[in-house]
């Protein structure tokens, strides 16, 4: 009987969630299986994984086929990394203890991947936020001048200066008046006829 290790899908429409079994080759893909070995949710970011790592590597050291997405979930958790090394130390290449180290090393590494990961994508949404935010808040700041400049009434200018201006450009004009007749007695050098007119007879 060939035996895969295959996702089930479960979850409501355009949201899956899949349960990481070990089933029949033959079964359906949502049908019978022998042993759930954990769960996949990738609606998360960074996507949520629950697996359990000793079953999984006893079933394939029993010769169970992973498909290629189970292949990645079991390496991203490190099920195939600690395969491989039990089968070093089978072979006498490695001690249990070695082994061990190792494996806590190389989860300790992507742990910490998997958390600057998280922190990352933390920052970059609060920067969005922010940005959008910013955005926001200048483009509020135009409306309310541009409103501020509609709801204000126009300033006509006040008619006294116009006024004052015009009888500061006539001022000047009467002034000049007597002047132009005062040269008119001085040329003929004889008064007007009406003061002649005045004078007592002798």
């Amino acid at each position: 009987m060939a035996v895969k290790i295959r996702l089930q899908r479960h979850g409501k429409k355009s949201k899956p969630f899949y349960h990481i079994v070990v089933a029949d080759a033959r079964a359906k893909r949502d049908g019978r299986f022998i042993e759930k070995l954990g769960t996949y949710n990738p609606n998360t970011n960074p996507a949520t994984i629950d697996l359990n790592v000793d079953s999984s590597i006893k079933w394939l050291q029993n010769g169970a086929q992973p498909t290629d997405t189970a292949r990645a979930i079991l390496s991203y958790k490190g099920a195939l990394y600690k395969n491989h090394l039990l089968k070093g130390v089978t072979k006498g290449a490695l001690s249990e203890e070695q082994a061990e180290e190792k494996f806590k090393a190389w989860l300790e590494d992507k742990e910490a991947k998997i958390a600057d990961k998280a922190n990352k994508l933390a920052v970059d949404a609060k920067s969005a936020v922010d940005k959008a935010l910013a955005v926001e808040k200048e483009l509020n700041e135009t409306r309310a001048k541009e409103i501020a400049a509609k709801n204000t009434p126009e300033v006509e200018e006040p008619v006294t200066e116009q006024v004052s201006e015009e009888t500061a450009e006539e001022a000047p004009a009467e002034a000049s008046a007597p002047e132009e007749a005062a040269p008119e007695t001085a040329e003929n050098g004889e008064e007007p006829e009406d003061k002649q007119e005045e004078k007592p007879a002798e």
